[in-house]
């Protein structure tokens, strides 16, 4: 990941490659405190990754929402899409995406997850919710900690035209609005909001940014089918707690109740198994989708997953575990 990295910061601007980096953190993964203890003379001739969750994938590691992907590619989120798929890996399409939702629907032709971002403009992302529903989204991805942009993770955009950054959301601008305050992240979001968007779209809402296991509970009692357990890439909260540290408690408050999702830091397979191990359902990857985008466009992306899903299944098979069930917490041991 560290040769992809650096090949992405010779391709994209400086002013690009420093928007895509706000916030993240450096130094030794987060997972590296996890170690394992492998199970031994099983038969691990034969390895299945595949899991169903808001759709059926070939692999538990998927994209993660992030924003502009034509910012780094020409390709976008199309490109992203369709190498995802390729993969059977979960894609999340960004509510500040650079493509239109249609379009990437279209690239995708099956299961795909939206995320949502609750605008002051409420108007506004009720209309996209039911676009992507329309469009055939199997979930939504409620983002929970963003009542306001994070200064972790610095202010300001690199050049973007507004043609692209505001491709979805222009349409349903209310007449003389200024846009850009109408698609402000609503400071007044709740957990009522759950139940709402599910009403409206009729698609399961799973909440991400949670850290904490008491709010995993609210969520979910508030009718949420999943959590996000997830740091927003170290752009919000200063100092939050690590991903890697936060899941297991999370894992064990919502048990069978709900599905349990991760990302933060996740850069090999053997980081997807420890957080697999540790009660996630999924995990997700962020920043290094940007990096293979912007090396590679979709062939890059697909490089990425692929490797990853390779590398889960031959640690699997060392762990002693064939499939995605026999990933357990006995397997883990904190450093």
């Amino acid at each position: 990941m560290i040769e992809l990295a650096q090949r992405a910061e010779q391709t994209l601007a400086p002013d690009v490659w420093a928007y895509l980096m706000r916030g993240a953190r450096r130094g030794e993964s987060p997972w590296e405190n996890w170690r394992f203890a492998p199970r031994v003379l099983r038969d691990v001739r034969s390895i299945d990754t595949s899991t169903s969750l808001f759709g059926t994938w070939r692999s538990p590691i998927g994209v993660a929402p992030t924003a502009f992907h034509r910012l780094v590619h020409a390709g976008g989120e199309t490109a992203s899409a369709r190498a995802a798929v390729e993969c059977g890996a979960p894609f999340v399409l960004s509510m500040r995406a650079t493509t239109r939702i249609e379009e990437v629907a279209a690239a995708v032709g099956g299961p795909w997850w939206q995320q949502v971002y609750l605008m002051r403009d409420r108007g506004i992302t009720d209309a996209l919710v039911q676009r992507a529903a329309a469009a055939g989204a199997t979930a939504l991805v409620l983002t929970g900690d963003t009542p306001y942009v994070g200064r972790s993770g610095g202010r300001g955009l690199p050049p973007l035209d507004d043609a692209l950054a505001l491709v979805n959301v222009a349409q349903h601008l209310a007449p003389g609005a200024d846009a850009w305050e109408s698609i402000e992240q609503n400071a007044g979001a709740v957990v009522d909001d759950i139940g709402r968007l599910a009403d409206l779209t009729g698609l399961p809402v799973i909440v991400k940014g949670v850290l904490r296991a008491d709010e995993a509970r609210r969520c979910v009692d508030a009718g949420a089918a999943g959590v996000w357990v997830s740091d927003h890439g170290g752009r919000q909260l200063g100092r939050a707690i690590e991903p890697a540290r936060a899941l297991p408690a999370i894992a064990a408050a919502i048990g069978s109740d709900a599905a349990v999702l991760v990302d933060g830091g996740v850069r090999d397979g053997l980081d997807a198994l420890a957080a697999l191990a540790l009660g996630a359902d999924a995990v997700f990857v962020g920043r290094p989708i940007l990096w293979a985008l912007a090396s590679a466009g979709a062939d890059g992306v697909r490089s990425v997953l692929t490797g990853l899903q390779d590398e889960l299944r031959h640690s699997m098979g060392l762990a002693g575990a064939t499939c995605i069930s026999e990933l357990s917490p006995d397997l883990v041991v904190p450093r």
